[in-house]
């Protein structure tokens, strides 16, 4: 639509309805420009020679054009306290809230220019997109700093009394080789100090629990408390690997505990449903639980491959190898896929495979989640990743 040129002091006719009679007062409309935008200026018609009344800018609810090709028939002017003004001058109203400074705002142009639209679109993909990726991880790991070590060890405990209430039973492991293995656990603790990662002075009393009731697992909850189950050595003992298997393994479970990737985990779910709220408002049901998935998904991936760093590193300072470690977290994986073929059940955490479907422990699925197996345990083959050292 054409619109003829307006001067800031034009006057337009309008009707105001001042909220204090049903009757509309016939004015007379100026937009006059200022530092913070137009003002609204009201010349009553009913009272020749009177002061107008003056609305700033910011008392003023200015209406937005949503549509350059199809203009509403008239305007209304939302003033607050004062009522409401209608103006049916479209053309020139529009043209004197250009002439008096007046600038669309992002909401608007997104509304009436399709490239606007697009390109706030993409930025917000872009940016929420960096944020899950570096920022959400980059923000949990400097805020687990400040997480108490009481309060880990607080919620270990929870967590396994929950566990040794349902999914978990008792170790049958006679009792010298559970002392064979918690000797081997001792000697590697002694590395944790000369082992590098995230958080050079958290210092959590690690310990050694073995338990039965599932199939070959281990796991680290937060505070230093970590599981292995007899079936973890029963697997390496049929697939006639030295103890170093089980070494390893818990080396992987150590690293998990002194980067705090259960802690981590928590702090990341909820820095990303926070940053959520703020992009996109109340965050519904189906996104909070969409945002769990992939963090899960994504995060725990990172979290298994720095725990991998962390126990080749620990293997190396120790002079042990790591090829026996790679060959029980495949035969694990293995044996995990050919019982879910078959129809059985089992787990394999920690260390080495998949999670058990169906039943397993509400918590269980936040302490286990091993991704690309394959490439993992070549890696632990090599005793290096290229990933490792970046930490």
């Amino acid at each position: 639509m054409n619109v003829a040129a307006s001067a800031p002091g034009d006057l337009l006719p309008g009707r105001w309805f001042d909220g204090r009679s049903s009757q509309s007062r016939p004015v007379l409309v100026g937009l006059q420009p200022t530092p913070q935008g137009p003002a609204l200026r009201l010349h009553p018609l009913s009272s020749p020679g009177a002061a107008p009344v003056v609305f700033a800018y910011g008392d003023v609810g200015w209406p937005e054009a949503w549509n350059d090709k199809r203009p509403q028939v008239r305007v209304v002017v939302d003033l607050r306290d004062h009522g409401s003004l209608e103006i049916d001058a479209m053309g020139p109203w529009r043209a004197a809230l250009a002439a008096a400074g007046e600038r669309p705002g992002i909401a608007q142009r997104m509304q009436t220019r399709w490239p606007v639209l697009l390109g706030v679109t993409l930025a917000a993909v872009i940016g929420l997109t960096l944020f899950y990726r570096y920022g959400t991880p980059w923000a949990a790991t400097q805020l687990t700093r400040f997480v108490p070590l009481g309060w880990e060890t607080r919620m270990a405990d929870n967590v396994m009394r929950q566990m040794d209430e349902g999914t978990l039973k008792p170790s049958k492991l006679p009792a010298a080789r559970q002392q064979e293995l918690q000797a081997r656990f001792d000697a590697l603790v002694q590395q944790t100090s000369a082992t590098p990662h995230r958080y050079p002075g958290y210092r959590p009393a690690l310990a050694l629990d073995f338990r039965s009731g599932m199939g070959a697992n281990a796991f680290a909850l937060p505070g230093g408390r970590i599981v292995m189950t007899d079936g973890m050595v029963k697997a390496a003992a049929e697939k006639g690997l030295p103890d170093e298997a089980l070494v390893g393994v818990l080396a992987h479970e150590i690293g998990h505990v002194m980067h705090r990737h259960s802690t981590r985990m928590v702090v990341e779910q909820g820095v990303l449903n926070v940053g959520l709220g703020l992009a996109l408002g109340d965050v519904s049901s189906v996104v909070s639980t969409g945002a769990s998935l992939l963090t899960g998904l994504a995060y725990s991936r990172n979290h298994e491959r720095e725990a991998d760093c962390y126990a080749i590193a620990a293997m190396q300072k120790a002079a042990l190898p790591t090829v026996p470690m790679a060959q029980l977290l495949l035969a694990v994986a293995r044996d995990g896929d050919k019982k879910e073929t078959t129809g059985q059940a089992d787990t394999a955490g920690g260390g080495a495979g998949k999670e058990k479907k169906g039943d397993a422990h509400p918590v269980w699925s936040l302490l286990s989640s091993h991704p690309d197996t394959v490439e993992r345990a070549t890696e632990l083959e090599r005793g290096h990743a290229p990933h490792c050292g970046s930490s």
